[in-house]
């Protein structure tokens, strides 16, 4: 096996119950280009994760290049000789990264030296035509070009096993061309390059050497090309691949199109004109025209992202458009016209089934939806069910069905309410092609027999080649409008998808075709060895430096994070600092006195003379006292009996009554004791007047150390600056970890020769940045805006902090590592974060009024530390030394969810 590239044993893989892989034994040469073929759920991309060692093998065996892959130091060392270019427009890409900047990031990741680097990305860019455009960012590219610049990403370390995951699906069929000729003329330059590519265009798999075809998890082909195209007797792999499909899959129907004849004097069903339409300064739609007859079935032809789904939604009402005019069925569009909405059928690009229903209750819930009267449900549902064969799997569930089905039932419930026009968007994406025949005939008896005008999008250039007419768009615009066969006359070319391309070369004026003569001339020169180490200390620095770099450049042009980073802590810590405070401010005071002796009167001038109490008006009756508290005219009401100074006088202790508004506890807490207050210093001066010498034991006088005019924002500031450091930074840390999962782009860790250490850390180390900086600038604002001092050693306050920020940043990657969504990593990380912060790191209570697991929470979190730090720093004068528990305790909780982050991500799926 020494001169095989892959070799597979009896793999099979499972997504919980399902079979996605049934025990695929293959062999694959060395030097070989080898198409894989089948419709969407079959099985290919997890073939070909598996291969490329970024998914976790669960039976059988996979060898590449004669090396165990289910060995972690197989992978590791096979991961330079191994590219994986993953399914989607720009997975392995970073939109907000320019061309050059993407393919830097990826040749240091291989560990390319400064030379090799800029010598291999100059030259592959100048050999895909990507080279004047270097510092484009990949988010504005095409479709097409985002392809060839994954392309170049996935080649940059010259690999000897390339591996591509449908790289040319929704990109318009001149860049499809031009992509098929690169890995072409690529390959000159590295003929032992093994080459595997799963397609959804079967004839692009004709140009092959070797195809595999695959059907519900199963190879069923495994041969050269060619030879299978003769062994089945058929005309073109696609015919073929029907043939070695079980007979129940197989398509009976010999597709006859009968032509499309235009009732004479009959009203246009769809008009639009100039239609455009514009999000910000990006043109989606350009001055869209057409008009499309009753009956006909209009093809709307284009590439992903050329403005397709946009012009569906705006004749059918989502979208209003920026320019033009839009008529449907006679009528303006509008999408608050319900009446013209019902005679209407759309059937999205994504499937709109409700997934806990069966087929019937899909059906029934559509018919309620389109408000057919409920004496017709039962007959429209059930003609719907005998229509489209699906009465047989009435009580199935859609995700129980295959893909083929699923469709035929989003293409029942859209015609349920016996709409006068349909709208599809790439209603038969990722289907057999035995099913989009089966497809295409219900298409077909619909629009000639039930005469409903079917406006369809497609990038399937035989689908096109069925329609009446078909539109060919590109870049928002409509460059032609005819009959398939009129299109490809008009250009003279064999094939309606060579006449698009001819259309194409016209409006496009930078063409970049591959430089084939340059690449075989630089091909005669031996390149230079790429070097394909990684355990120096060096290397392993530079690796994580690579990310850190790279997250840096996004963030920094990702204004919306570098803010929230940035300015998200000051935003709390001006709001919180603003507005919480337990500082005691004058409480209002309304007296009911029945007496009124000059003895009541002192006793009123007692309160008055206070600075914790504001007299309000008096109170008549006792009636008031309950209303001035329930509505806070008054927090305090005091009331004094009749006959209160005669018996004062003769020393009888009368009773007086206050009432406090206990509403909020600690409120009412410190207001009873300035009551206390009040009442003690006005005894002890009557005694004293009146020559009574009362002895006042355990006299005590209250100094605060710290904090001498007990004002809370002191107190309140420090401890919301370690609030903000130890939120925002770990928010920000799990979000960009959870994106890349997202994204896709986390296959650039799986398929690469980085350890999970080095992503995690790399990843960090920008937040820890931007969050120090924060963090100098919540010091500015507390000492410039809320007057708070800094009476400890700066540097130990700065030192301390960046460990904190440090655990809470290392505390972000702990959550990222479980999550799988962003939404789950925000609400995730901010609830565990501000639950012990708040309440267990000393903020609200001392930490020694902690007892049992609350205080292991409380010493296991670094907002008990970092809180300690901060008061220190601001309030208590602490320096170095008394800081060094805090430093020591901070820096092990770090390497602590370090840890526990590198052992739960996962470096393969599942």
């Amino acid at each position: 096996m020494n001169n095989l590239a892959v070799y597979l044993s009896n793999l099979s893989h499972y997504y919980g119950k399902t079979n996605a892989l049934n025990a695929v034994s293959l062999q694959i040469p060395q030097g070989r280009t080898v198409g894989l073929i089948g419709p969407d759920g079959v099985g290919k991309s997890t073939l070909l994760s598996l291969i490329a060692g970024v998914k976790l093998i669960q039976q059988g065996e996979v060898e590449v290049f004669g090396l165990d892959m289910a060995e972690k130091q197989a992978r590791g060392s096979l991961s330079h000789r191994i590219a994986f270019m993953p399914q989607g427009l720009g997975k392995n890409l970073y939109l907000t990264l320019s061309i050059y900047d993407n393919v830097d990031f990826h040749a240091r990741l291989f560990g390319l030296s400064s030379t090799q680097r800029q010598a291999r990305i100059e030259r592959l860019l100048k050999a895909t035509g990507l080279l004047p455009f270097a510092d484009r960012p990949a988010g504005k590219l095409s479709g097409g070009m985002k392809q060839k610049l994954s392309l170049c990403c996935a080649l940059i370390h010259q690999p000897d096993l390339l591996i591509l995951d449908e790289p040319t699906t929704g990109v318009d069929p001149l860049s499809r061309r031009q992509f098929w000729q690169l890995v072409k003329d690529l390959r000159v330059e590295s003929p032992q390059m093994t080459v595997i590519v799963a397609t959804a265009y079967i004839d692009e798999a004709e140009s092959f050497e070797y195809v595999l075809a695959m059907d519900n998890g199963k190879l069923i082909a495994d041969s050269p090309t060619q030879q299978l195209i003769r062994e089945t007797h058929s005309e073109n792999l696609e015919q073929a691949y029907v043939k070695l499909l079980p007979s129940e899959k197989r398509s009976n129907v010999d597709l006859e199109i009968p032509p499309f004849v235009q009732a004479p004097n009959e009203e246009s069903v769809i008009v639009a004109q100039g239609l455009t339409k514009k999000f910000d300064d990006f043109v989606s739609v350009d001055n869209v025209s057409f008009i499309i007859p009753r009956g006909e079935i209009f093809g709307f032809l284009g590439s992903n992202g050329c403005g397709k789904s946009t012009t569906m939604k705006m004749l059918t009402g989502l979208l209003d458009p920026t320019e033009g005019s839009a008529t449907l069925l006679g009528q303006p569009i509008d999408a608050s016209d319900i009446n013209t909405r019902k005679r209407v059928g759309y059937m999205s690009q994504a499937f709109s089934l409700y997934e806990e229903l069966t087929v019937k209750e899909n059906l029934t819930l559509h018919a309620k939806l389109f408000q057919i009267p409920k004496p017709s449900w039962v007959e429209y549902v059930n003609n719907a069910m005998t229509q489209f064969h699906l009465n047989e799997l009435a009580n199935k569930k859609p995700s129980d069905l295959p893909l083929g089905i699923r469709q035929r039932l989003q293409l029942a419930a859209a015609c349920l309410h016996k709409p006068e026009v349909l709208i599809l968007d790439e209603p038969t994406s990722g289907v057999d092609p035995a099913a989009r025949d089966m497809f295409w005939q219900y298409l077909i008896k619909l629009s000639r027999e039930d005469k409903i005008t079917i406006f369809v999008t497609t990038h399937f250039m035989n689908e096109a080649s069925r329609c009446d007419r078909v539109s060919l768009m590109h870049c928002g615009r409509v460059l032609a409008v005819g009959t398939p066969e009129e299109l490809r006359l008009i250009k003279q070319a064999p094939t309606l998808e060579e006449a698009f391309i001819r259309y194409l070369e016209e409006q496009i004026n930078d063409i970049t075709q591959p430089i084939r003569d340059e690449i075989q001339q630089e091909a005669e020169i031996q390149p230079q060895q790429v070097d394909r180490s990684n355990s120096n200390f060096a290397s392993r620095f530079s690796m994580i430096w690579t990310f850190a770099a790279r997250e840096g450049k996004e963030l920094l042009r990702d204004n919306i994070r570098l803010f929230f980073a940035l300015c998200g802590p000051v935003i709390m810590l001006l709001a919180m600092a603003s507005s919480i405070s337990f500082d005691l401010h004058p409480a209002k005071l309304s007296v009911l006195d029945h007496d009124n002796s000059q003895e009541s009167r002192q006793l009123i001038e007692a309160f008055e003379g206070s600075r914790y109490f504001i007299r309000q008006t008096d109170l008549i009756s006792p009636d008031e006292i309950n209303p001035t508290l329930q509505t806070r005219t008054a927090k305090v009401v005091l009331e004094i009996p009749a006959n209160f100074g005669r018996e004062l006088l003769r020393l009888q202790r009368p009773e007086i009554a206050i009432f406090i508004d206990g509403a909020f506890p600690a409120s009412a807490e410190h207001l009873n004791g300035s009551v206390q207050g009040v009442l003690s210093q006005y005894m002890q001066e009557l005694l004293q007047k009146n020559g009574i010498n009362y002895p006042m034991t355990n006299v005590t006088e209250p100094r605060m150390v710290y904090n001498q005019d007990f004002k809370s924002i002191f107190a309140m500031t420090p401890s919301i600056v370690m609030l903000a450091m130890m939120m925002i930074p770990a928010m920000m840390t799990a979000l960009s970890v959870v994106r890349e999962k997202e994204i896709g782009s986390i296959m650039n860790l799986y398929g690469s020769p980085a350890s999970k250490f080095q992503f995690l850390l790399g990843k960090q180390l920008p937040y820890v940045a931007t969050a120090f900086v924060s963090y100098l600038i919540l010091i500015t604002v507390s000492i410039t805006v809320f007057g708070v001092p800094i009476k400890g050693s700066i540097p130990a306050m700065l030192f301390g902090m960046l460990l904190g920020i440090l655990a809470s940043t290392g505390f972000g990657l702990l959550v990222s590592s479980f999550v799988k969504s962003q939404v789950a990593a925000i609400f995730a990380t901010a609830i565990l974060i501000i639950i012990p912060t708040i309440n267990f790191s000393g903020m609200l209570a001392p930490t020694s009024t902690l007892n049992g697991g609350v205080l292991v929470i409380s010493k296991i979190f670094p907002s008990s530390w970092a809180q300690l730090i901060s008061l220190g720093g601001f309030t208590k004068g602490l320096g170095f030394p008394d800081m060094l528990q805090s430093y020591l305790a901070l820096l092990i909780i770090y390497l602590s969810y370090l840890s526990l982050a590198v052992i739960l991500l996962k470096k393969q799926e599942k």
